[in-house]
């Protein structure tokens, strides 16, 4: 995981150009993104990772970090429920994932090894997700 090595930096350095800063209408979700482009990534915490995929920002630099959460945690609580995190991150484009190929396949195989319980009391929709990651071609991955 050498993304990792940059913890000091943020996703507005390592991920230029530097944004604006949001626009005086912009909402809350988006002055919140705007924001944690310039945070440390260390100081990222779970639910920060999940807002920035879920935004589809800076992901070669966020899905590093989320892996090595869920690694540990994978079915983290990050905001609303065990999972979040998770499901988030196997939502993310599969062109990120094609950039991190062997992050996509450490979290492959923690998905594998999830309990088929834990799985089932997943969000309408989750364990279906959780599947079609684990089975996305390789040519996609």
């Amino acid at each position: 995981m050498h993304r990792l090595l940059h913890l000091d930096r943020t996703l507005d350095e390592l991920d230029p150009p530097c944004w604006a800063p949001p626009a005086a209408d912009a909402t809350n979700l988006m002055r919140k993104v705007h924001e944690l482009r310039r945070v440390r990534q260390r100081e990222l915490g779970p639910a920060d990772l999940r807002i920035l995929i879920s935004q589809q920002v800076a992901l070669p630099c966020v899905l590093p970090l989320t892996v090595r959460l869920l690694i540990e945690e994978p079915l983290l609580d990050a905001s609303f429920y065990e999972g979040d995190l998770l499901l988030a991150a196997v939502s993310a484009p599969a062109s990120a994932w094609a950039l991190l190929p062997d992050l996509n396949a450490r979290l492959r195989a923690v998905i594998t090894t999830l309990p088929e319980t834990a799985v089932i009391d997943l969000p309408r929709g989750g364990a279906e997700t959780l599947a079609r990651f684990v089975a996305r071609p390789e040519s996609l991955r």
